[in-house]
């Protein structure tokens, strides 16, 4: 095999640049566990800030960040709403059940949205009645890992409706900085309707570990001691935070980059054959969903002869390809990849 690798399975692939990697050899610590990195402090009160919260937490990754919200926020025996298509229910390997005891209330998604009606069906409104859980919390995830953004209008009915019945929001906003750059507003709008927000330093920008948990400071303490139980504490954690600086400070501002390319990758992939490739909808943020058409290579034998020419993307899922572009992935590489996808099909 020869060439540039490319690879496009996921934004969780990209490595740190140069930057980061100057800045984590180059980082101040001290032992986060007594508090007293103060790499890993700058970080957390620039996410603080950033996404307007009162507190703000680093931990190892999204799936930790959502579990602590809900570890934080519940008891044994609640009851949560969420998507039935979330990350939270499909994606965490059914840690809220083991590490919270709580149940999950999954509601079917139509273009990403729960229907407000039917939330509002949902929430358990008589706490006094001992036959029922408790409505607990309520999980959004924008942007989703289907690359569908909810927009402020719904996030806004959402909190309105938990508000009425005094039940928190909490946000899973792996790719937050992606909704809100598709939105073109500022992510601390999108995180004003919730009350804890996670987001990813590690999905598209370029930080090697790491995630964000945000909100209200005695929600974030419980979360930092729910933490300490997971063993998530960490010592000199400064090294990871120095590139999650700048995973905030430099990555959350070329995101649109990516939602270009991923833009330019799908109207090449509509004109390439004529109709080989079903674009399942129109990019919002950095990932393309197509399917084969009579493309005269099936779907498990394209995966392995792109793997052969160094070009990387996941298997199909129920006949959906999903191809992510990131820092990593130019327009010259997206020119390759639909040259040699015409190569293959002579």
């Amino acid at each position: 095999m020869m060439g540039k690798w490319m690879d496009l399975r996921s934004d969780t692939v990209t490595w740190p640049t140069e930057a980061m990697r100057q800045a984590m050899a180059a980082a101040e610590v001290g032992d986060d566990v007594y508090g007293d990195d103060p790499t890993v402090l700058e970080l957390e009160k620039s996410a603080a800030e950033i996404v307007g919260k009162e507190a703000a937490l680093f931990v190892a990754s999204g799936t930790m960040g959502n579990q602590l919200a809900i570890m934080a926020q519940t008891q044994p025996g609640d009851e949560i709403i969420l998507s039935d298509r979330c990350h939270i229910v499909g994606h965490e390997a059914g840690a809220a059940a083991l590490l919270s005891s709580v149940q999950l209330r999954c509601l079917p998604v139509q273009n990403g949205r729960m229907d407000l009606g039917q939330i509002a069906a949902t929430i358990r409104k008589t706490p006094e009645d001992i036959h029922s859980p408790t409505t607990r919390l309520i999980c959004l995830e924008n942007a989703d890992s289907d690359g569908t953004v909810l927009d402020l209008p719904y996030m806004q009915a959402v909190r309105a409706l938990a508000t009425r019945y005094q039940i928190p929001v909490h946000l899973d906003g792996a790719r937050l900085f992606n909704a809100a750059t598709a939105l073109g507003i500022p992510a601390a709008d999108l995180a004003r309707e919730a009350d804890t927000v996670m987001f990813c330093l590690s999905k598209g920008l370029c930080a090697p570990i790491g995630s964000i948990l945000t909100g209200p400071r005695p929600v974030i303490e419980r979360a930092r001691r729910k933490r300490k139980i997971l063993g998530g504490g960490m010592r000199q954690a400064g090294v990871l935070a120095a590139a999650g600086l700048l995973a905030l400070r430099e990555m959350t501002v070329r995101l649109d980059q990516d939602h270009q390319n991923a833009r330019y990758l799908a109207q090449a992939l509509e004109t390439l054959g004529g109709s080989w490739f079903k674009i399942e909808r129109t990019p919002q943020i950095n990932m393309v969903f197509f399917r084969l058409d009579q493309y005269p290579v099936s779907a498990d034998r394209l995966v392995h002869q792109l793997q052969q020419r160094n070009i990387l993307v996941n298997t199909a899922d129920d006949g959906v390809f999903r191809l992510v572009c990131h820092y990593w992935v130019t327009t010259e590489d997206i020119d390759r990849l639909i040259e040699v996808l015409g190569e293959l099909a002579t």
